[in-house]
């Protein structure tokens, strides 16, 4: 069973609203800070939610996701300003220096962060994600060609935004048992090994997005440019999916090889590795904390 964990509202520079959530109301613990994939759900990580994990786990839902508010100016969804969200969370719970754990976009304000704010970041584990230029990674596995992929899914997620209407309403319709999650995680998208009990959660909180907002956001995250990663100096890990068909792992590969000292891990899986290796992932987060000097306790 995954354990509740308890939401509060902060609000970011701007004066956007945003909703967060930690996994424990003390402050013992090594904190870490999740930059998230964009509309996951703390169920998504059920290795670090649970309050005798020994780290003391925070994160934010992103703008209009998850119970945040939207910001009064409409195009403040960009990479910059999730990363002015997450400084707020941070300052909000009184965290001076953190574990960022990042996941799909996410590893783009996760690494933007820790370029321009490099004294408050003790290690990077990053998940399924390339430090900018998202959209160059996608569908490398199924042979897209490079030139291609960022004009054809960025054309993607700007039609399914404008569907967004239409697909919200049949996600709110689809059930959620073990004969649909096991279609879902025989498909290819997810592999075999995420467990229902799991993604079933997961799914649920997030077929409630609108999704028009949701791919508006994807589409905003493109401009995010491939990123320079000479500055990186702190413990880094990156894990890659193999049959990841969303970020390519072979661009994974070569993002690790321009890190001093980073290490790559290639699993048996997609892009939803926290749903499907969580204990796998977990450890490596302990790697990380030995890594950086700060390894926890556990309870």
């Amino acid at each position: 069973m995954i354990p509740a964990v308890a939401h509060f509202e902060f609000a970011s520079s701007d004066g956007t609203r945003i909703r967060g959530w930690r996994n424990r109301d003390d402050h013992d613990g090594v904190p870490v800070v999740i930059s998230n994939g964009l509309g996951t759900p703390p169920t998504a990580w059920p290795g670090l939610v649970r309050n005798d994990s020994g780290f003391r786990a925070v994160t934010w839902y992103y703008r209009g996701t998850g119970g945040s508010g939207r910001p009064e100016d409409p195009t403040r969804i960009r990479v910059e300003d999730h990363m002015a969200d997450l400084m707020a969370l941070m300052d909000h719970e009184g965290i001076d220096k953190a574990l960022l754990v990042c996941w799909s976009l996410g590893v783009n304000i996760a690494f933007e962060f820790a370029e321009q704010f490099p004294d408050r970041v003790s290690g990077l584990l990053a998940v399924a994600g390339v430090p900018g230029g998202t959209f160059h990674a996608m569908g490398g596995l199924l042979r897209v060609p490079r030139r291609l992929r960022h004009p054809l899914f960025l054309a993607g997620a700007r039609l399914l935004s404008a569907a967004g209407g239409a697909l919200s309403w049949g996600a709110t319709r689809l059930p959620m048992n073990p004969l649909v999650i096991s279609l879902i995680t025989h498909s290819g998208l997810m592999a075999p090994s995420a467990r229902p009990e799991i993604v079933i959660p997961a799914l649920e909180e997030f077929r409630r997005h609108d999704f028009r907002w949701y791919f508006g956001l994807a589409v905003a995250a493109a401009e995010h440019q491939p990123m320079d990663l000479a500055f990186v100096q702190c413990p880094t890990i990156i894990v890659a999916g193999k049959w990841d068909v969303i970020t390519y792992r072979r661009d994974l590969e070569r993002a690790a090889a321009r890190i001093p000292q980073a290490q790559l891990h290639v699993l048996p899986g997609t892009h939803f590795l926290p749903l499907e290796y969580p204990e796998q992932l977990a450890e490596l987060l302990h790697e990380l904390a030995h890594r950086a000097g700060v390894e926890p306790v556990p309870r």
